[in-house]
């Protein structure tokens, strides 16, 4: 048996979670939640990275859905945006029971795996999503929202972003509040596109383990959006998992300047650089024909899985895409259906077949029961907080 079919076998017993996954941002995009229009029951290719069939393929037993919402939306829009987020990942389910299952816990996981069906979980990408309130982070959580990153790409008023000017130096009182109550309520502390001060703030209060949804090693491609080692070293003692993800400007070194490139050439256009519309990626796509672009390939995220286990540990790694949440993507790895590539080439590096079970299934499942266990012993000893940022930080500017 080669390595291929060994991996589809070992990802038919433990499916990939996948951390993370923009699919409902692109429907949004690209045909304002007309899932008659985008109906991932069939084949979507060349529109989106995503549909049932190639999860299918690709091994996918559990999917984060990021409920993302654009940073320069601020307030109650952000809030909307987000419900408006929440509400289409319901229609989906809806839509497909037959394949998704709504999962809220760890054991809703299992379930859907023992039933063959896609555990569908969410994660809101952005503290903006709850305008600094509390009582709407609980909100969300009811609803079924099972991460939040504390930041996207820009700064919030609690936190510090991985890709914007430091304000804070981390978090804020207010901030590490916001940890603490999502701690209390059990829902996972996401520092994928925080600063390594936030990282490290958030570490620092947290008694739950956190994630990284999406964000690979700095110490291979030392960009901003990936982990610092010793952030990678202290999820040993947090039980957090970080999730290697497959955008090539956060693990190419290469790709990095290309990408800033490219993305000043879609401003040049009058179009957001994360923009992956059909228009945006005919732009993207004669931008690459006239200045090729470095390629990040399977064995480049086989690196930083490589040096994130050595560092972290085996039980403290997992994978987070960013589907449907980029215009490029790592050459085999172009889509959902990519994940057992991936697996075989880490099976040629010799990694074992449990240590592999870890990677795709144990790891999120575990991550995600300790977290609701915290909870658990966290609600016998207070209620809910009723904090405000202005007491706690002082007015907003």
């Amino acid at each position: 048996m080669d390595h291929l079919d060994r991996a589809r076998e070992l990802l038919a017993a433990h499916p990939v979670v996948d951390g993370h996954n923009d699919l409902p941002w692109a429907l949004r995009e690209q045909v304002g939640y007309d899932l008659d229009a985008r109906d991932i029951a069939t084949d979507q290719t060349g529109l989106l990275h995503t549909d049932i069939p190639r999860l299918r393929a690709g091994g996918v037993g559990a999917q984060f859905w990021s409920v993302y919402v654009r940073t320069d939306m601020r307030g109650d829009e952000a809030v909307s945006a987000t419900l408006e987020q929440i509400d289409v990942v319901a229609e989906l389910l809806a839509r497909h029971p037959q394949h998704l299952r709504r999962a809220l816990s760890a054991d809703d996981m299992e379930r859907a795996r023992a039933e063959g069906r896609i555990a569908s979980l969410m994660g809101a990408e952005g503290g903006h999503s709850i305008n600094n309130s509390l009582g709407t982070l609980r909100g969300l959580y009811r609803l079924g929202v099972r991460y939040m990153t504390l930041t996207h790409n820009d700064n919030v008023d609690w936190a510090d972003s991985a890709t914007d000017s430091p304000r804070l130096g981390g978090l804020s009182k207010f901030g590490r509040e916001v940890v603490r109550e999502m701690n209390r309520i059990g829902m996972l502390v996401d520092l994928s596109h925080v600063a390594a001060t936030t990282m490290r703030d958030a570490l620092a209060t947290s008694t739950a383990p956190v994630i990284f949804s999406h964000s690979s090693a700095r110490s291979v491609c030392d960009h901003p959006r990936n982990i610092p080692d010793d952030v990678l070293g202290a999820l040993r003692a947090n039980g957090g998992v970080a999730m290697a993800t497959f955008v090539p400007k956060f693990v190419l070194p290469a790709a990095g300047a290309w990408t800033l490139a490219a993305d000043r050439n879609m401003r040049e256009h009058g179009l957001h650089h994360l923009d992956t519309t059909p228009q945006a990626m005919r732009v993207h796509e004669d931008f690459e024909a006239a200045y090729p672009r470095p390629v990040a390939t399977v064995a480049t995220i086989a690196d930083h899985l490589d040096h994130m286990r050595a560092v972290a540990g085996i039980d403290h790694i997992g994978i987070g895409g960013d589907y449907d949440g980029t215009a490029f993507l790592p050459r085999g790895l172009e889509d959902v259906s990519g994940y057992p590539r991936l697996i075989a080439e880490l099976l040629a590096r010799g990694w074992s077949e449990t240590d592999l079970a870890k990677l795709t299934w144990r790891n999120a499942v575990r991550v995600l029961r300790d977290a609701e266990a915290v909870a658990r012993d966290i609600r016998t000893r207070r209620g809910p907080s009723h904090a405000t940022i202005d007491v706690l930080d002082g007015p907003v500017a």
